[in-house]
């Protein structure tokens, strides 16, 4: 079943990069009491994710957090390796955003927001979202028809949801 608007989040562990290696963080963690942006894409280093998704959020995340913002928060079904490298070469973790990691694509299927692309290599991805959670909750969900396109998940029009 896929999530929509009013839902609250599945309890989930994802992946970061710690000062002694990989580490689990419960999603809980980031959105209890906390109004945050996750947004999800098929994967680190890939054509739209790197040039429009991850730069999108990256321009406009000053402008989500004086709208009350505390946490973007990027998913990718990649490990907490990749996503700490992706991070510094775009940028995004100097723009303070969180690049965390579903290897087993364990949060993504539980949101019912995976898909497989196999001709292209791609098996229990995310499609590419992104939704506004306050307190736990999904407040606001955009999906894009098509993954390779980055129009109702990018950062200007998760500003215009907030």
């Amino acid at each position: 079943m896929t999530i929509t608007v009013g839902d609250a989040l599945p309890a989930a562990d994802l992946m970061q990069m710690g000062d002694a290696g990989p580490e689990k963080i419960a999603l809980s963690d980031l959105t209890d009491g906390r109004k945050v942006v996750i947004f999800g894409l098929p994967g680190a280093y890939t054509g739209t994710c790197s040039n429009e998704h991850v730069p999108g959020f990256i321009q406009h995340a000053e402008a989500l957090r004086a709208k009350g913002v505390d946490d973007i928060i990027c998913v990718s079904v990649n490990d907490a390796f990749v996503m700490q490298a992706w991070g510094k070469d775009t940028g995004a973790d100097a723009a303070g955003l969180k690049m965390l990691g579903d290897p087993l694509s364990t949060f993504t299927r539980s949101i019912g927001l995976d898909f497989d692309a196999p001709d292209f290599g791609l098996i229990g991805r995310s499609l590419r979202y992104a939704m506004v959670v306050e307190d736990g909750k999904v407040t606001a969900l955009n999906v894009e028809e098509n993954p390779g396109v980055c129009d109702v998940s990018g950062g200007a029009a998760v500003l215009a949801m907030v």
